[in-house]
């Protein structure tokens, strides 16, 4: 089950949307889909659990925490929308595409992708390209 949670004033539009869409990723890579939650929230909330949990003094855009079990996936992915808002101007893009981006990004951490070499970060890249492509893929 996919959960969506607001530390901040934003809200997804068509949560329904979203849930479909990630458990769309979930299947299209094989895995079972377990409880995920999604936490919304400020850089400051997201920069003190970076700094208290990971010893990491600095922003961030995305935060997951991995509970998977094989092919099981569960955790808490939280997202700054202030970052990602930031980073959708950097890179020229909209919002809702960052979003998707950083979204997708998250759970696909939990499918086994790694983002640490040039490499990962390529397959990465494509991976979420390929993603973010189903969101507009009338779900069944």
């Amino acid at each position: 089950m996919i959960y969506f949670n607001y530390e901040t004033t934003f809200e997804l539009v068509n949560e329904s949307s979203y849930e479909k869409w990630i458990s769309t990723i979930i299947q299209s890579e094989g895995k079972e889909e377990g409880e995920i939650n999604y936490i919304f929230c400020a850089d400051d909330y997201l920069h003190k659990i970076n700094v208290d949990y990971l010893d990491h003094d600095t922003l961030t855009d995305i935060i997951s925490f991995d509970y998977s079990e094989g092919n099981f996936l569960q955790g808490d992915i939280f997202i700054s929308v202030e970052r990602v808002r930031d980073n959708a101007t950097d890179f020229n893009t909209n919002f809702e595409e960052e979003l998707k981006r950083v979204m997708a990004h998250g759970v696909l951490h939990y499918c086994g992708y790694k983002d640490k070499s040039d490499e990962e970060s390529l397959l990465m890249r494509k991976k979420e390209d390929e993603k973010i492509g189903l969101f507009h893929v009338e779900q069944l």
